[in-house]
C-alpha cells in the first residue's frame, strides 16, 4: 500500500527555518519522483520542487528558489524539503507527492502526480 506521510510543520517567524519530511511507504525512492506542493488559503496548489528518482537531481520553484532545498535519505525512505529565510507568504498547507512517469514533478503541475500525502501545516508569523 502506497503511502506518503508529512511531517515537520508548525509556527515559526519570519526569516526562520524549518525541514519538513515525507515519509513513505509501499514503494521505493529509487523508482518514483517525489514533488512538493503547497496550497494557501483562497489560493491554488503550487509546485515548490521535485527530486528525482534515485536523488537523480533536484530542482525548486518559482520563489522558494534560493531558499528551499530538496533532498533524501534513501535508508530512512524519507525526502526532505529544508526552508529558510521563511516569510509570511510560506504560510500554506505543503503536501508531497509522487510520481511514475511523466513530468509533472519537474514542471511543478498536479495532473501527473499519482499519490499524495494529507499535508502538514506552515504557519510564518510573528
Amino acid at each position: 500500500q502506497v503511502q506518503l506521510v508529512e511531517s515537520g510543520g508548525g509556527l515559526v517567524q519570519p526569516g526562520g527555518s524549518l525541514r519538513l519530511s515525507c515519509a513513505v511507504s509501499g514503494f521505493s525512492l529509487d523508482d518514483y519522483n517525489i514533488a512538493w506542493f503547497r496550497q494557501a488559503p483562497g489560493k491554488a496548489r503550487e509546485g515548490v520542487g521535485c527530486i528525482g528518482r534515485g536523488g537523480s537531481g533536484t530542482d525548486v520553484f518559482g520563489t522558494a528558489k534560493g531558499r528551499f532545498t530538496l533532498s533524501r535519505d534513501a535508508a530512512k525512505n524519507t525526502v526532505y524539503l529544508q526552508m529558510n529565510s521563511l516569510e509570511p507568504e510560506d504560510t500554506a498547507v505543503y503536501f508531497c507527492a509522487m510520481e511514475t512517469y511523466g513530468s509533472s514533478c519537474w514542471r511543478g503541475v498536479e495532473s501527473g502526480m499519482e499519490y499524495w500525502g494529507k499535508g502538514t501545516q506552515v504557519t510564518v508569523s510573528s
